[in-house]
């Protein structure tokens, strides 16, 4: 571990708190943003992405209070069911990174990225598709709920975008209404990862602290910005922000 230096490198993570704590309001992608700061800042990957998690979580908590008159059931399952099965699963999930060795984790998250990329590409299409020709149940919804909480958990890139993915294809639920289940399913996934990854002392507070500033400014700023702006817009910058973190981890990880 290192401690963050000078002035600039604590403006640094500051920024890139605010700009992943908004996105993470807006359509999720928020570690595309804080993951490859910490560790150009030089912390080790799995490090990295657990101080990154504790630094979103007061920003995702700052969106779903912001959305918490819309919340829903989603398939006719309450919202705290799904709440409790998330925590669950991302009790697991960081776990598990917490047993993944540093070096590992620097080969696994090109791939998690680029997974996180794919579902923002097709997911809605997909989704789509499969709306218009099978129906799901409950216990499927289950599933894939806790699904959703290991990989919160363990990596949680882009699971706001994954998320929105699965409800849209399990319930029918558009991408504007999922704004206040997906932020509260991204907060509960965060708290549960928080929990764990602040016990076993794999987050390093001198970035985490001005991150964690900026990322509850970005979530408050970016649902406020999400009643506005267009969905074309959100889409287009998570794309780029997501396409180019995608490929600069995997030059670092492959070159």
């Amino acid at each position: 571990m290192r401690c963050l230096a000078d002035l600039t490198q604590i403006l640094l993570a500051a920024a890139a708190g605010t700009i992943g704590g908004a996105m993470n309001a807006l359509a999720g992608g928020g570690t595309f943003a804080t993951l490859p700061a910490l560790i150009g800042l030089g912390l080790p990957a799995n490090a990295a992405n657990a101080t990154s998690n504790v630094a979103l979580l007061p920003g995702a908590g700052a969106s779903a209070w912001e959305f918490r008159d819309e919340l829903a059931p989603i398939g006719g399952v309450d919202v705290r069911l799904l709440a409790a099965i998330t925590f669950a699963g991302g009790l697991v999930g960081s776990t598990l990174l917490v047993m993944t060795p540093t070096k590992a984790f620097d080969l696994i998250i090109p791939w998690l990225l680029l997974f996180a990329l794919v579902v923002m590409l097709f997911g809605k299409t997909a989704s789509d598709w499969l709306h218009a020709r099978v129906t799901i149940g409950r216990r499927t919804l289950f599933a894939a709920q806790t699904l959703l909480g290991v990989y919160g958990g363990y990596f949680g890139g882009g699971v706001g975008l994954i998320t929105t993915a699965v409800y849209g294809l399990l319930a029918g639920a558009s991408p504007r209404s999922l704004f206040s289940i997906r932020t509260l399913m991204l907060a509960t996934a965060n708290f549960a990862a928080a929990f764990v990854f602040i016990t076993t002392g794999l987050v390093e507070w001198s970035a985490c602290l001005p991150m964690l500033v900026g990322a509850l400014l970005g979530g408050w700023l970016g649902a406020k910005l999400g009643k506005r702006l267009s969905p074309g817009l959100v889409r287009g910058w998570t794309l780029l922000v997501t396409a180019t973190t995608t490929i600069v981890f995997f030059v670092r990880a492959y070159h």
